[in-house]
């Protein structure tokens, strides 16, 4: 970041020695400026989006893994099979929960297996499907009636979480309203008006 923005510097110097130095500076602190702000955004962006695509096909996933425990499976053959069918709807889903199951195999205790995608996908939902998930298996409880009250409760998050949005609607269209459509609106209609006033006021 810092030795990047010197170099194209000196190389401009170089190649351009009539070059201003205001010039150069600038461009150096630009440079500086993008390499130091660019990374952190483009790795918030893409952490937000794994975030909000986890978050939004969580519940789904939830109902795949009732399915499969309730159809005999072990709950680590359920995250396996669980991972295949959802490699075509979200790639980064099905690489989450086939790491959990590599885990696993490689020797890991589910329970850490699970801590580990919590951590990995900051998602509160998910945290608490793990945890969930944890104290199923440490308790040795039923894990599929536990998953479909988490599947519900997921669901009902979502759809809370879409009203809300549907609810800050009006208030986010107030300013381009006010500022871009309302001066239009009244641009189109009392422009012809005020161009007739001013032909007739004009004889």
């Amino acid at each position: 970041t810092a030795i990047l923005p010197f170099l194209v510097g000196g190389v401009l110097l170089l190649l351009r020695p009539d070059t201003p130095m205001f010039l150069v500076f600038s461009i150096v602190v630009v440079l500086a400026a993008m390499g130091y702000y660019l990374p952190e955004y483009y790795l918030r962006h893409r952490t937000e989006s794994r975030v909000n695509e986890m978050r939004s096909l969580l519940p789904d996933v939830i109902d795949l893994l009732v399915i499969c425990t309730e159809s005999g499976l072990s709950l680590d053959q359920a995250l396996s099979r669980v991972s295949q069918e959802v490699a075509r709807t979200s790639p980064m889903v099905a690489s989450e929960f086939h790491l959990v199951t590599l885990e696993i195999r490689a020797g890991a205790g589910r329970s850490d297996a699970l801590r580990n995608l919590s951590l990995r996908v900051k998602l509160d939902d998910l945290s608490n499907l793990a945890s969930m998930m944890i104290q199923a298996d440490r308790f040795g409880t039923g894990i599929a009636e536990a998953l479909r009250i988490q599947s519900e409760t997921m669901r009902i998050r979502r759809m809370q979480r879409a009203e809300e949005a549907a609810a800050k609607i009006p208030t986010k269209m107030l300013m381009p309203l006010v500022f871009l459509i309302f001066p239009a609106l009244m641009i189109v209609i009392l422009g012809p008006a005020i161009i007739k006033l001013s032909e007739v006021f004009s004889e």
